[in-house]
């Protein structure tokens, strides 16, 4: 569920109209609901309460310095993968002891940066990252948590680009090589191994996934167990779906009933990381129609917004649901509905947000809205073609405040210089 709803025809965020914050702040623009944000929180808090697990928002879905904060009002911990991510997470005030580090590739600074914030997980990937780690623990005098990211080869049913659960991806330790590591932890003397973390992709709409992964893995847990090893967190990671066509996920609550009779009796602190399910369906991408051109073979709605923007549709060839910031009033015009790309003005042919969609022919000048894009929008953002990024909106209630200003031409340029023989 949003709070992006037609009022009158006319297509509103919570209280506000969205072609006044058109009007207001131009386009393209990211408008994001306050209230959307922080009742998909907590749903799931209520829905897990029996686990009281501690939720951290993965900073990556998004994230604005604003949503970061609210969230942390609202009791949210992070999960971050690098020391940007970091950085933000503190400047959002988020106690150190509420972020969990993931990523497979943190460098000696970041690990650095993470230790002398004490942050209450580092997610280790890999034996020379324990290694390295354990040396700048031992350099810098402190004795970090940690807790092993296990691969536990289990098959998402999502896109393969946001599959990383399976022994071929990138990420994590198979079960004996994480056995091997905790067995022989004396190996790593300034590491404290007190966790095991996994996380098996992205936009998962179905409990099995999560419940074979889980059961998997918490079995490994009691073997190491019986072996004398101390476990005492359980990090489940994240990656429930949400609806972005016909998709039929998982609730909350339907996932919180799968998985609370494997986990109320383990003993463990469990911890979660919800990206997409909190932040996808908060926000939308408003882009204005340029051209509508007409071809023998293609017609085509060309919009201010590029995949620069919002990079999904290209990257994963993700639907979005689009629709017109006003509603067309007229059964009759409705049925001249015809098939159209939706299509941005960047020199690619990968640039487009819609293919083959059947809608009605829009006018120049008219006001798009592509749904659910409050995750990995934004975050994946980039100034491809030389084109500043766009602002970012939030809207409470009536009120709306801009917490991010469109970058100009002049921002472009920051950091470049031009070396004295090409003056």
């Amino acid at each position: 569920m949003h709070d992006f709803k037609y009022k009158k025809n006319q297509l509103y965020c919570e209280g506000v109209r969205i072609r006044t914050l058109a009007e207001r702040f131009g386009t393209p623009l990211y408008v994001y609901s306050r209230k959307t944000f922080v009742d998909h929180y907590h749903k799931l808090e209520r829905a897990l309460k029996g686990l009281n697990p501690l939720i951290c928002y993965s900073v990556k879905a998004n994230s604005n310095l604003a949503i970061l904060k609210l969230l942390v009002e609202e009791g949210a911990g992070m999960d971050i993968v690098s020391g940007g991510e970091l950085y933000r997470a503190k400047r959002a005030g988020t106690d150190s002891g509420k972020i969990v580090y993931a990523g497979v590739g943190k460098t000696q600074d970041e690990i650095d940066a993470a230790l002398r914030q004490d942050v209450l997980f580092f997610n280790c990937e890999s034996i020379p990252e324990l290694e390295l780690l354990d040396r700048r623990a031992k350099a810098l005098g402190r004795y970090p948590r940690v807790a092993l990211r296990i691969n536990p080869d289990i098959e998402a049913k999502t896109h393969r680009y946001i599959t990383t659960g399976r022994k071929h991806t990138k990420f994590g330790l198979d079960l004996n090589s994480a056995r091997w590591v905790f067995l022989n932890s004396g190996r790593f003397p300034s590491l404290r191994l007190r966790g095991v973390h996994i996380h098996i992709g992205s936009q998962i709409v179905e409990s099995g996934p999560f419940v074979k992964a889980i059961k998997r893995t918490k079995d490994f847990i009691i073997g190491l167990k019986k072996l004398g090893v101390k476990i005492e967190y359980f990090n489940i990671g994240g990656g429930l779906g949400i609806i972005y066509r016909d998709e039929k996920p998982q609730t909350a609550l339907e996932y919180a009933q799968a998985i609370d009779p494997i986990l109320k009796d383990s003993g463990l602190k469990i911890i979660l990381e919800p990206g997409r399910f909190i932040a996808g369906n908060a926000g939308i991408l408003v882009t204005r129609v340029t051209y509508v051109k007409k071809t023998k073979v293609k017609n085509f709605i060309i919009v201010d917004a590029g995949m620069n923007d919002l990079v999904r549709p290209m990257l994963y060839e993700a639907y979005h649901t689009i629709v017109p910031a006003a509603q067309v009033k007229s059964q009759k015009s409705k049925g001249k509905s015809q098939k159209f790309d939706v299509v941005g003005p960047i020199c690619e042919s990968g640039d487009f947000f819609a293919q083959d969609r059947r809608m009605p022919e829009p006018a120049p000048g008219d006001l798009m809205a592509i749904m659910g894009a409050g995750a990995y929008g934004f975050s994946m953002s980039s100034n491809y073609n030389a084109r500043p990024r766009p602002c970012e909106i939030m809207v409470s209630g009536n009120r709306f405040f801009e917490i991010r200003k469109r970058e100009t031409c002049g921002d472009l340029l920051k950091g470049e210089t031009i070396p004295e023989f090409l003056r």
